[in-house]
């Protein structure tokens, strides 16, 4: 009423004002035309105030049409639907897809095409594709199909929804139902599925890496969720191509995930595939999911390792046999003796690097009591070591002694690498009177840098039987953003909690390790260099994985996430070297990607500047399998590096998972509707057969803010303009 009232009252106000100027106006007969231009050209802006709409009405050439839509998606297979009486004396259980069935199948729907009353549509959804190619990206979309039926259905007395609820594409199912409220079409859903997860053991995920070191052990971690109602007791079992096999046992909580992890040991070159699986619990209805298989490939690898030291203290010369011992490592020392000078012999270089391509060759940095003075470093050469971590992937390893050199590094770049913040009070350390042990952290328990035991069990024995430390760096607490993985037993700092003596963290694409104590040697009583010799080895080891997961002689790539799934973004690094070894400064590298489909492209991997030699990119995995990766530098006669990226399948759709009434409901509540439980489908019959008939569709174009409205005042303002100055008024 008030836009009537405003618009009436603007359409005399109009009138008024055309009929003043034309009776100024010397041209009379131009003027009338003009005025009565102007004139409407109101009306037909005041009648949009009104908001008129342009009414198709679409009267129906068929009979009135009631559609079932029913759910024909993987996880409709889940065996966890109970048949209501009318369809079974016996109330069987049975799986979604064979309730679905069973109720398409029966006499139910007899009553509502009785003596031609309407007409019944029965359309599938979401088919699990036969294609494997195309099984992990296919998935449930709940709103598609109904969308579809109603652009296409014109006399739709009602529609029926048979489904679990479980979508995973498209947009949220209740956008449809909104649809279905504005064409006033009822949508009833049936549930079928038990809201509740199925007894099952599900292998979820299994995290292994891309590669190992040939004859080392590897860590591989795994991830199983229970929904039983009961502890359980299992066995993991990894099996090889070859039959080798290893188990470990562990208990599964109720109704809980664990994370765990399992060792293996590489003993052969080139890819190997590997099995993990568990045995079928008691009450256990979906055993399918109890195994996964994944590939991983054995290496014989050099691994490059600088030790740099001050004094020769036994920690220095036990690290020195354990390295050079090792026949994956490439060991070089440099050792400042404040009295004798320079060490010498087998393993020893003269002086520290001068130029990148020199120092770029290592791939783990061992700095032990050493410092920046006259004598040993400089902070350029400090600044050369944090560009190795942050920029090609190198690893770092700290290992203070009692003079406190480690003091002078915090004026240097290498500050904000060390990971603990140091108590300035005691540059020299503390002492104990009596042997201290290092305690596990739960990082530090299922960590592969502190696993000294053949088996995870014996893991925590081996830790306690360790002879202890009578010195350690004067620690006050570890930095935000690391991780701890062994602290002093006995000793705390402040308010911080116990002495952090084992810290790791990231920086840039390398990693670094803080160990806070110099009597790891002491670890060889009894044993000789058993403990001693495998904590390094593993060290050296996980220092250097991702520098060396694809390495060429000019080229050397990684790549982050290890395992990606389709839908992950992959992003990847390459360091670049010229002729001579230096990171590469002038020039491009590209990456050939080649699809497990087959198809390939190439992608230009842009130049990060501030860093050395270093080029980035990403790219989309769209599709599992094995991807081939080829980085070259453009137009050099370097060979290529070639490696296979495995994208592992997660399908969308997954057995055994709970249903989703809580959907369907809210769909039918939407829709003035409801959702029926199977026991309660008679009622469904005697609803739908009480709805009256379907009214003419109609088709309603709102002309107040149609684009053609707008237009035809645009176009009318822009002709009353043009017709004013022919009038020949301003």
């Amino acid at each position: 009423m008030p836009a009537l009232v405003l618009g009436s009252i603007a359409a005399v106000i109009i009138g008024i004002l055309c009929v003043v100027s034309y009776k100024r106006s010397p041209n009379k007969k131009r003027s009338l035309v003009l005025e009565c231009l102007r004139f409407f050209i109101g009306l037909l802006v005041i009648s949009l105030l009104w908001q008129p709409e342009w009414l198709t009405v679409i009267n129906p050439t068929t009979k009135p049409r009631i559609a079932i839509l029913w759910d024909d998606s993987k996880s409709m297979l889940s065996t966890d639907a109970q048949l209501p009486e009318m369809l079974s004396s016996k109330k069987e259980i049975v799986s979604r897809a064979q309730f679905t069935q069973q109720l398409l199948k029966s006499n139910l729907w007899n009553a509502l095409s009785a003596e031609g009353k309407n007409e019944i549509v029965t359309r599938s959804f979401a088919t699990h594709p036969e294609d494997p190619n195309l099984q992990a990206s296919a998935g449930t979309d709940l709103t598609a199909p109904l969308e579809d039926l109603l652009e296409k259905e014109t006399n739709l007395r009602a529609a029926v929804l048979i489904s679990d609820g479980d979508w995973n594409l498209g947009q949220p199912p209740v956008s449809a139902a909104q649809k279905f409220l504005l064409r006033k079409i009822p949508l009833f859903t049936i549930p079928a599925g038990s809201e509740k997860r199925l007894p099952d053991l599900d292998l979820l995920a299994v995290n292994a890496p891309t590669y190992g070191i040939v004859g080392e052990n590897i860590q591989i971690p795994f991830t199983i969720r229970s929904s039983l109602d009961r502890e359980v007791r299992t066995t993991i079992r990894l099996r090889d191509d070859a039959g080798r096999e290893r188990s470990k046992t562990l208990t599964l909580p109720a109704n809980k995930t664990t994370y765990d992890t399992i060792l293996w040991k590489l003993e052969k070159e080139g890819s190997s595939t590997l099995e993990m699986s568990f045995p079928p619990a008691q009450g256990e209805l979906v055993p399918l999911n109890n195994s996964r298989k994944f590939t991983i490939a054995g290496k014989p690898e050099k691994i490059r390792v600088l030790v740099v030291e001050s004094l020769p203290r036994w920690e220095y010369r036990f690290l020195r046999n354990a390295l050079s011992r090792d026949p994956g490592v490439e060991l070089s020392c440099l050792l400042f003796h404040p009295q004798l000078g320079m060490g010498g012999g087998p393993d020893y270089i003269d002086k520290f690097p001068e130029k990148i391509e020199d120092l770029a060759k290592y791939d783990v940095i061992i700095l032990g009591d050493i410092g920046i003075n006259s004598e040993q470093l400089t902070k350029e050469q400090c600044t050369s070591i944090r560009g190795l971590v942050e920029n090609q992937a190198a690893g770092l390893v700290f290992l203070p002694g009692p003079q406190g050199n480690q003091f002078t590094l915090l004026d240097s770049d290498l500050s904000d690498l060390i990971p603990v913040m140091f108590d300035a009070t005691k540059k020299t350390g503390i002492t104990e009177t009596s042997a201290s042990p290092l305690a596990l952290t739960s990082d530090g328990a299922s960590s592969l840098l502190t696993m000294l035991g053949d088996t995870e069990e014996d893991n925590p024995l081996v830790w306690r039987s360790l002879p202890g430390f009578y010195w350690h760096a004067p620690i006050e607490r570890a930095k935000a953003g690391t991780q701890v993985l062994a602290v002093h037993a006995n000793r705390s700092s402040g308010n911080y909690g116990r002495v952090p003596l084992i810290v790791t963290k990231t920086a840039g694409s390398g990693k670094i390790l803080l160990m806070g104590i110099d009597s790891a040697w002491r670890w060889r009583r009894g044993v000789e260099d058993k403990y001693h010799y495998r904590f390094w080895g593993q060290v050296a080891r996980w220092m250097s994985y991702q520098r060396n997961m694809a390495s060429g002689q000019r080229i050397r790539v990684f790549y982050t996430p290890e395992r990606p799934s389709p839908g992950d973004s992959v992003t990847l690094h390459a360091n670049a070297f010229d002729k001579n070894g230096a990171p590469l400064s002038e020039g491009k590298v590209t990456l050939n990607l080649t699809a497990p489909g087959g198809t390939t492209r190439t992608l230009d991997l842009a130049k990060d500047d501030n860093a050395w030699g270093s080029f980035t990119g990403r790219f989309a995995i769209d599709t599992p399998g094995a991807w081939k990766l080829s980085a070259s530098i453009v137009d050099d006669d370097a060979k290529p590096v070639e490696t296979t990226l495995l994208a592992q399948s997660v399908d969308l759709e997954k057995t055994g998972q709970p249903a989703r009434p809580d959907v369907l409901e809210e769909m039918s509540r939407i829709a003035r509707a409801r959702m029926i439980q199977p026991e309660s489908l008679p009622d469904l019959i005697k609803e739908i057969t009480a709805l009256p008939e379907p009214r003419p569709l109609e088709n309603r174009v709102p002309l107040w803010h149609h684009w053609a409205t707008i237009t035809a005042i645009i176009a009318l303002l822009a002709l009353f303009w043009i017709a004013r100055k022919f009038n020949g008024q301003i």
